[in-house]
């Protein structure tokens, strides 16, 4: 959250890369040059906001097309550095805008899909600014359901008694001492045609538009609802703020911020890599790239909330280029990647690491699930190297999927575990280097076993 706010407030040195290189490193492992590279280009949409404005708009972000095979963090990378700096993010993957002999779907989703990420956040945003007024409002209209609201024209006793008698009933509320009472209380509810399953291409946007139109035709449904005072706070606290965030405000904001700083992480790149050859997909794979160019390049689209210009919006490209190469995408897209960083394959150790260093590694997240169930999961010295040795040694034989073998051994490693644990009662369950041998021993021998289970 540090972060975020320094990018909105944008300080001197708020935001430098080393910061933002060190946060990365709390959650993916090596990858050094593509944490670097996207820091720096993080850090240079401050250094862009600070220009002289006659050369702002000329300035344009230096889009990142990373190489590597899958499992490594690529993605991860992406994705962490979106939400440290608050930015509209969304991914999308390359392979999805082709399949064999016909172009998939329209390339101008992927901007239509960031500003509704965009109007999302910054909803999100102004609900967590007004939400103490909305729940005062919430709690106000709470107590009109349960004690009536104040009668206009009361005598001054009759209206000091009612006053004093609601001020108890708000301070019963928010002890909790109400936790249990029951409420009716009306819900809006909007009810909108249901014909959105057709979309394709170019229909999309028609479809959207089309459910907004006919949506604020049809007059609001409210339905009759008994719920617990703390359910009922949640849903007035919802209603109250709603009508305190001017839409038109939000939507003008999340323009300017998907305009500004925005990223869209394409995935799998290297699928629509191919020159045409007159016949089969690489037709399509040519068709998508050119589809891609102009978007990337800098142009208008339009959206249910209003036209959106990506001109300085970040695109981050990311494919393995197993068989294709960098060079085999058009020229003029090229030319729109001028930062390329290669990412290394998962060794033993970092796979170790993997399992140890990052805050939310998979050793931390079994040990939670575990513990619901009131188990005590350890992971003893050599436990995690015995894991790690076995995923790396899979890796080797099969498809190197990276640090997502890990989640397979894992899974495997614990499966009986799982299974068992709501019937075995709280007790201490110790991982040893052993227990992962005798646990995966019998899938090991079997290559083939291996090979089609792990």
């Amino acid at each position: 959250m540090r972060l975020a706010n320094a990018l909105q407030d944008a300080p001197p040195r708020a935001l430098t890369p080393r910061a933002i290189v060190e946060e990365l490193d709390r959650y993916i492992i090596g990858q050094r040059a593509a944490k670097r590279a996207v820091a720096v280009a993080l850090r240079n949409r401050w250094r862009r906001q600070q220009a002289p404005e006659e050369i702002r708009d000329e300035i344009v972000p230096k889009n990142i097309i990373m190489i590597g095979p899958t499992g490594v963090g690529k993605t991860e990378i992406a994705r962490r550095l979106a939400k440290l700096s608050a930015a509209p993010f969304v991914k999308v993957e390359a392979s999805k805008f082709t399949e064999v002999g016909y172009v998939g779907r329209d390339v101008d989703s992927m901007i239509r899909d960031l500003v509704a990420n965009a109007v999302g956040l910054l909803q999100a945003e102004e609900t967590e600014r007004v939400r103490e007024r909305a729940r005062e409002n919430a709690e106000d209209r709470l107590l009109d359901l349960l004690a009536g609201p104040p009668r206009k024209g009361a005598d001054g006793d009759d209206a000091e008694a009612r006053k004093s008698a609601r001020a108890k009933l708000r301070a019963d509320l928010r002890r909790g001492d109400l936790d249990e009472t029951f409420v009716e209380l009306d819900v809006a509810e909007r009810v909108l045609p249901v014909f959105e399953n057709f979309s394709q291409s170019g229909m999309e946007e028609m479809v959207v538009n089309l459910s907004d139109m006919f949506g604020n035709a049809f007059p609001k449904k409210t339905r009759r609802r008994r719920v617990r005072v703390p359910e009922a706070i949640e849903l007035l606290g919802r209603e109250e703020a709603h009508k305190l965030i001017d839409s038109d405000k939000v939507v003008a904001q999340a323009i300017a911020r998907t305009e500004q700083s925005g990223m869209v992480f394409i995935d799998e790149i290297d699928k629509i890599a191919g020159r045409e050859t007159g016949h089969g997909p690489d037709v399509s794979r040519e068709g998508v790239q050119r589809d891609l160019l102009p978007i990337i390049e800098g142009s208008t689209v339009t959206t249910k909330y209003g036209p959106v210009k990506t001109d300085h919006i970040l695109f981050i490209a990311a494919g393995a280029f197993h068989v294709s190469k960098p060079s085999d995408l058009i020229p003029e897209l090229q030319g729109r990647f001028p930062i390329r960083v290669e990412l290394d394959a998962l060794t033993r150790e970092d796979l170790v690491r993997v399992l140890r260093e990052p805050k939310n590694a998979l050793t931390l997240q079994y040990q939670a699930l575990m513990q619901t169930e009131g188990i005590r999961l350890v992971f003893v010295e050599g436990a995690v190297e015995e894991i790690a040795a076995i995923a790396a040694d899979v890796n080797s034989r099969a498809e190197n999927i990276g640090a997502r073998r890990l989640h397979t051994v894992m899974e495997r490693l614990l499966e009986e575990l799982s299974f068992e644990a709501p019937d075995i009662g709280p007790q201490e369950v110790v991982i040893t280097p052993q227990y992962v041998r005798d646990r995966l021993s019998d899938v090991l021998a079997n290559q083939d076993l291996s090979r089609y289970i792990l």
